[in-house]
């Protein structure tokens, strides 16, 4: 039979893997704990420069907010022109649920516009410092038609008052005013009774 013979990684072969080997533990020494250190950190997207993103500097402090994280303030004229007109929807509110409760016949046919000045009155009082001042309640009429007669005349004057209102105001204070005059318009036109022909 023919001698088998095993196979073995030639001379060459065997030098370079000690060499490689001596090569790199030289490295390693040489480099000592700082290599693993290395080996072990990651790209941290907060570092550099730049800071982190929860307020802190360069060098790790917390930095305090600047101007720019200070609660705007509101122009006094802005805040005076919404809080009348607050006080102004809360009259109305409060003349919608008198006339709801001596005519609750009327309650189904008030029932929108009573919606429509809570909304309007969370609308204005979204703006910082503007308040309702407590005011006399109005007159309820003696009849379901005098009190629906009287809500569509308050509408409408209260919807002159904040057209006036909105034209001395630019921006959003005046594009809510104008909001309330134009809504507070379109339901004194629609609760005002129907005025009955006379017959010749």
């Amino acid at each position: 039979m023919p001698e088998r013979r095993l196979l073995q990684p030639s001379p060459s072969r065997r030098t370079l893997s000690r060499r490689a080997l001596t090569q790199a533990a030289v490295v390693t020494v040489a480099l000592g704990p700082g290599a693993t250190m290395l080996a072990g950190c990651k790209d941290d997207p907060s570092a550099g420069s730049g800071g982190s993103g929860n307020g802190s500097g360069a060098n790790g402090t917390t930095t305090s907010p600047g101007p720019t994280g200070e609660t705007p303030t509101v122009d006094p004229a802005v805040v005076a022109a919404l809080s009348t007109a607050a006080t102004q929807v809360t009259q109305l509110s409060q003349l919608y649920a008198n006339v709801s409760r001596k005519f609750p016949a009327l309650r189904a046919q008030l029932a929108a516009g009573a919606k429509y000045h809570v909304s309007h009155l969370a609308k204005l009082k979204e703006t910082a410092g503007v308040t309702a001042k407590a005011a006399a309640p109005l007159a309820v009429g003696a009849t379901s038609q005098a009190a629906l007669a009287a809500i569509a005349k308050q509408e409408q004057a209260t919807a002159t008052i904040h057209a006036t209102a909105a034209a001395k105001l630019s921006g959003a204070p005046a594009r809510l005013l104008a909001e309330l005059a134009a809504a507070e318009t379109q339901l004194g036109t629609t609760l005002a009774p129907v005025k009955k022909k006379d017959k010749s």
